[in-house]
Order: structure tokens, then sequence, then C-alpha cells
């Protein structure tokens, strides 16, 4: 076991860290004021001008050799170091400096790239696109090192994307170059709390696919009234199709989809409801616990459908319809045998015995369950319980991070820790989105407590002391 140097006990650490907040604070409004958006359309030199603002705050606090990884068609993805003390592991920090587009700024109370200070509830607060998701994470990265005056008990390496959010090609990077991502644990500071002041620790991500559905039926739309009742309707055919995939309770209907139990923490049904935008007295679909309809089972979301207009309909039946089928997968089934049992189940289906055309739609991208007995997941549930005055929980996640599947698989050693500023009403990918500062301070002093405990309890061959 390496003992922690006594100037940099936890309490001076901790004490540090939220010493750091109105520095840190100031870096993440400037950071949030660039509009960094890697989606096509958007302009690029934004992103560069995100990427510049990085490096800088990473070189002032201490990290070496700051580089990137340069991939075709994407903007650089940062790199950079600091040598472990002899006998110390060494800990990959990820985060991502592109966001999602601000979509209808009318929805917005306070312009998207304009971040705006707020106060609601006695919680001081910023809002504006990407400043939870993911700068805010950025952000304690940097404030975890800084708390150590860029001198931290372990080794660190940088992983800073900035195409996250389109798609980038660094998630087949890990498979070609595994030497460049070897470390004893991961960091990615991409998640966040199940509640403000709730520390959380996510311990699965859900995978996914998409598919295509389409139904032809008619050489051209035919007149309702001549021809409606025996003619072939492609929309009835293909509404009659997608209803097959639920139950009536709303359950997913396709055999082959892992699901089971959920222990560990979830939503409560008002806090979902309030979540998720819900109308008044709208039901929430399937059975069992919100944490195995989110994250220990399937789901499926029919996310467009191309056919006729309302505003354009005549009165005729509809030649041609198709849709695109989103499906969530268990973290431990792999996102292509999860594929293959939508697309076998959708082809069985003959819905008036008109048969359907099924096609995949982009990359398979596979969950993610973490391993929680090891040193980091305990140095880090010991450095949350310091930083936040409470026992951190475990949840999953239903959104896809594909890298992380990618890191597991070229590090299989390396633990990976997913955790961060976010919390459950930050509206990422949504209007408003904010970040609440007392989440980001204690995200910042957990993350530095962490280096210190997973230090700490760190042998060569990496067991626990």
């Amino acid at each position: 076991m390496r003992d922690v140097e006594d100037d940099w006990n936890t309490q001076n650490i901790a004490a540090r860290a939220r010493a750091l907040t109105p520095d840190l604070v100031g870096e993440l409004e400037r950071l949030a004021a660039v509009p960094s958006i890697a989606f096509p359309g958007f302009p690029p030199h934004e992103v560069i001008r995100a990427h510049d603002h990085v490096v800088r705050m990473l070189t002032e606090a201490g990290v070496r050799d700051v580089g990137a990884i340069r991939l075709p068609d994407t903007p650089p993805v940062i790199t950079g170091s600091i040598p472990a003390p002899e006998g110390a592991p060494t800990v990959l920090l990820y985060a991502h400096y592109d966001v999602q587009p601000p979509g209808d700024e009318a929805l917005w109370r306070t312009p998207p790239f304009a971040p705006a200070p707020f106060d609601e509830d006695g919680e001081k607060g910023i809002r504006a696109r990407g400043i939870a998701d993911d700068k805010s994470n950025i952000l304690a990265h940097v404030g975890a090192i800084r708390a150590w005056n860029g001198r931290p008990p372990v080794g660190i390496k940088i992983v800073i994307e900035g195409a996250e959010e389109w798609g980038s090609p660094l998630d087949e990077y890990p498979a070609r170059r595994p030497g460049e991502f070897q470390a004893d644990a991961m960091a990615v500071a991409d998640m966040g709390n199940i509640r403000a002041g709730q520390p959380t620790l996510t311990v699965g991500l859900r995978g996914v696919a998409d598919v295509i559905v389409e139904v032809r039926t008619l050489e051209g739309a035919k007149h309702s009234g001549n021809f409606g009742g025996p003619a072939p309707d492609a929309m009835l055919a293909l509404v009659r199709a997608l209803s097959s995939l639920h139950d009536d309770n709303g359950d997913v209907a396709v055999a082959g989809l892992r699901r089971e139990p959920w222990t560990g923490a979830t939503y409560t049904d008002v806090e979902f409801g309030e979540a998720v935008g819900a109308e008044p007295g709208m039901p929430l679909l399937g059975t069992g616990t919100l944490g195995e309809r989110l994250w220990s089972g399937p789901a499926i979301t029919v996310t467009g459908i191309d056919a006729i207009p309302v505003d354009k309909a005549a009165g005729a039946c509809v030649p041609h319809a198709r849709a695109k089928i989103n499906l969530r997968i268990h973290p431990a089934q792999p996102a292509r045998e999860a594929r293959e049992a939508l697309i076998r189940h959708l082809e069985a289906q003959r819905p008036f015995g008109i048969p359907l055309t099924v096609s995949v739609a982009g990359e398979a991208g596979d969950g993610y369950r973490a391993e929680t007995g090891g040193p980091a997941m305990e140095a880090m549930t010991a450095a949350m319980r310091a930083a936040y005055g409470t026992d951190p929980v475990q949840m999953a996640a239903g959104g896809a991070i594909p890298l992380v599947s990618a890191l597991h698989r070229a590090v299989p050693k390396a633990e990976i820790l997913l955790f961060g500023a976010q919390d459950g009403k930050c509206n990422l990918h949504a209007p408003n989105e904010r970040v609440l500062v007392s989440e980001l301070e204690n995200t910042v002093v957990a993350e530095a407590l962490f280096f210190a405990e997973f230090a700490a309890r760190w042998s060569p061959a990496g067991e626990m002391s």
C-alpha cells in the first residue's frame, strides 16, 4: 500500500478542491459560450476553438505532452499525460468537448450559448447547451488535477474527444492501438448522479441498434373510395407490424431480448414522470421496476415514419411506408445478437399476409456492465462518500456510450468508472440544459480524493491492499 504524503491528506485536498470552484465556474462559462457542435452544417472552427480552450486549461493544470489523435474527418482527440509516481497506478480521464445542437432556440429561457447563472430553490447553477454534457465534466478533470498542483499520486492519461455527439471514428481506434489507452482505471466523466446531491456510480450501459422496416404494396396511390378495403394498404400493414413489438402492458414482446431484475438505485415514478415531461395523468409504459424497464431490459422506440404527411393527405390508399426502429439492449447482451432477434421478429410478421423488408441502419453498439469489486471502484466509493457526505448508489444508464465498450475490449483489466457532474434533471440534449454549481464542486472533490484513495489501495499486482 502506498502512503499519501501527510501534506496531501484528504482534508487538505478536499479544501483545495472546493476553493477552486469560483475559478472553475468562470472557465466553464467561457468554454460553454463556444458553440462546439461537430454535426455537419455547423462551423468547424468553433469546435477547434473549444479544443484550444481545453488544451490551454490542461496545460496550465500541469498535464504534460498535450497532443492529439488525428482521425479522418473528425476534430482532434486531445491527449496528454502526467507520469505515475513509482509504484502508483495510472488513471485515464475521458470527456468530450463537442455538444449537441441547441434545437429550437425559442424553447430556451436564455440563449443556448450565452451561459446564464440562475438560482432556483436555493441551488445556484448555470444554463447553456453542453454545460452538463459534457463541459462540466472536463472542468471536473481539470479541477481534480489542479487540486494536486499538477502532481497527483497517480499517473494520468488524458483522452478528450471532439465528436462524441455526432459519432467519431475514435470508437474503432482503441482496438488498433490498445497501448495508447493502457491504464489501471478509467474515469469516464460523461454521466452523473441519479438526483442532485446523491453520489452515483453508473455500473451498466445499454447497447443500441437501429433497423428500418419497409412495406411496398401498390405501384402508386389509389383512390380510397374506389379501392379502399381490399386494396393492400402499406400504412395499415406497417402499423399492424409495429403494434406487435409490445404487449398490452407496453412491455417489449420480441423473443430473444434479455431482461432481468434491477437491484440498484432507480427513479421514483414521480421523478421519472417529471424528467420525461409526461402530460398529467399519462401512465408509464411496461411492468416491473423502472430500473428494469430502463436499464436491465430492452426498449423499442419507433423514432420515425415515412408516409404521406397529414397536411398533404389525399383520399388514397398508401402504396409505400417505412419506419425506423431504435432498440436499446441489456448491458450484457451483444448488440448484434439483439438486433438479429428484432429482425427475426419483424420478418416473421405477415400483417394481412403482406411481407415486410427489414434492414439494418448503422452500426450496432454494445453496452457495458462494470465489475464492482476492484480497488478503483472501492476507492471512488470512499471518495464520493467523503465529498458528498453520504453513501453513493449504483445505477445504470439507457443511453449508449460505444467508446466505453471499445475501451473495455482494448484494455480489459482496467476498471471503468462512470460518473460526473450531471444529474437527473440537467436537461442534457434538451432545451434549458443546466448544471448545478454544487454538483460540479462535489464532482471535483470526489475525483481529487479518488486519486489519493486509489493510490493508497493499489499494489503492484493490482490487488486490494
